[in-house]
């Protein structure tokens, strides 16, 4: 299966072209799956038998997404979370148990995968290894090592995939990375990008909470937990408010990276970052007595700053992240009343040329002033678009299935992606220290306390 683009390149984007033209104008012709022959890849006109794993939640508007196809299982730890899914699609088979459902049902093609962060590897891992295609919500992993490990395991099955960063099926980003590329804000060597999150309580938990409540009948603790160290159910953690535990969640940056970094990471080119620091928020309960739970929760607020080297003629560039409240300093030439961003985040792009600002998704991107944008005459597009943009994400998945160009957002893209916002989450739970890294070694050279948090420990009973 042939990578996406991540680059502005002309043969390889009119190849994409090419390939989207010709599926789009496909006659329809229904091919049954006996008929297939080979390897037994289902054409570009027949139905997938697609599972969701997850689906209570944001999986339950993934599948809804792919509702062109055959929605034939459907697998969640607690049954009254997902049981208005459940009935949606009532032809389907119905499980707890990931590893239950890929054992015992041998129909499936694909699985999307939209469970809490902490169990993203090891269901989508036990996928890939059946040669399922899959489609993971963000971020792709809880670690960097889960990122790289779903990355290099998707391309030895040769899987079509896709991470859940809807954006990235937008044009909005592609008209990002189609101006800078044209020089429209000259080059960029600053970035600074920020998000409204957290918008659940975190950084206030002196202690874990010492009630222990009965798990809900529903509800399958052991499973929920996965590989995560065992504890006692506790309705802090589900559902929805998992994303502020470190054992659960990725935090801010977790939840909105994927979605904001994505429009810096594909136009400026950027892979591994060469250093990352983390300053954040501190909740002190006594006079100068340091919280309890520091390494329990996310703090209420971060802020991140990545150096990126020199890369393919593009100059070095700091990127900083700014969460919960933190801002970057506005900008003069910004209008008075004008708004930073979007009421989801944003992105500045600092030029020696000029601006270039867009709120989350890569939404709206405009120069500034607004009277550089009147000016400006963008380039041809040199991007393929995405069928319906960002609302087109799980079909852009679905052609991939079928033997199309592969999907936008596929993790040879969307891993390195991943594993830069996770990176700083590494910086956020060792702050005020400058990590220097080895992308390609997947390393911290220089502090052996961070560098042991690259790889998560699991609870005996679980591998990845």
């Amino acid at each position: 299966m042939s990578n996406h683009p991540t680059k502005c390149n002309s043969q390889t984007n009119r190849r994409d072209f090419l390939s989207r033209a010709a599926l789009a104008a496909a006659t329809v012709t229904i091919v049954p799956r006996h008929a297939l022959g080979g390897t037994g890849q289902p054409s570009a006109n027949e139905k997938l038998n697609i599972a969701g794993v997850g689906v209570g939640g944001m999986g339950n508007h993934n599948l809804g997404k792919c509702a062109t196809e055959d929605i034939v299982a459907l697998c969640d730890v607690d049954s009254a979370l997902a049981a208005k899914t459940f009935a949606k699609y009532p032809k389907a088979k119905t499980y707890k148990d990931f590893r239950v459902m890929l054992d015992q049902q041998k129909d499936i093609d694909a699985v999307i995968v939209a469970t809490p962060d902490h169990t993203h590897a090891v269901v989508a891992l036990a996928a890939i290894q059946q040669g399922k295609h899959v489609y993971v919500q963000k971020p792709l992993a809880h670690s960097v090592h889960e990122a790289r490990v779903l990355t290099e395991a998707a391309r030895e099955h040769k899987i079509a995939t896709q991470l859940g960063n809807q954006g990235h099926s937008g044009d909005g980003t592609r008209l990002i990375c189609e101006w800078i590329r044209d020089g429209a804000i000259g080059s960029v060597r600053e970035v600074h990008a920020w998000t409204n999150r957290p918008v659940w309580p975190q950084g206030i938990e002196v202690d874990r909470p010492q009630e222990t409540p009965a798990v809900p009948a529903s509800l399958d603790w052991d499973l929920w937990l996965g590989p995560a160290a065992a504890r006692p159910y506790h309705p802090t953690y589900h559902p929805g408010t998992w994303r502020a535990w470190w054992d659960f969640g990725t935090g801010s940056l977790g939840d909105l990276g994927c979605h904001i970094l994505d429009a810096p990471f594909w136009a400026l080119k950027l892979k591994y970052p060469v250093s990352v620091e983390g300053c954040i928020s501190t909740y002190w309960h006594a006079l100068w007595q340091e919280t309890k739970a520091k390494n329990e929760t996310y703090p209420r607020s971060t802020i991140v700053r990545y150096q990126f080297p020199e890369r393919d003629g593009m100059p070095p560039v700091k990127l900083t992240w700014w969460d919960g409240g933190m801002m970057p300093a506005r900008p003069d030439d910004l209008e008075e009343g004008r708004r930073m961003g979007d009421s989801d985040g944003g992105v500045l792009f600092i030029g020696d040329k000029g601006k270039l600002m867009c709120g989350c998704y890569g939404r709206s991107p405009r120069l500034i002033p607004e009277a550089k944008m009147q000016a400006y005459t963008p380039p041809a597009p040199t991007l393929a678009r995405i069928p319906n943009g960002q609302a087109g994400h799980e079909q852009d998945w679905i052609r991939a299935c079928k033997g199309g160009p592969s999907a936008s957002s596929n993790f040879d893209f969307s891993g390195p992606l991943s594993e830069m916002v996770l990176m700083g989450n590494l910086a956020v739970r060792y702050p005020n220290r400058k990590l220097l890294w080895n992308g390609e070694k997947m390393e911290v050279t220089n502090d052996t306390e961070a560098n042991a948090y690259v790889r998560r420990q699991y609870r005996q009973g679980w591998t990845l």
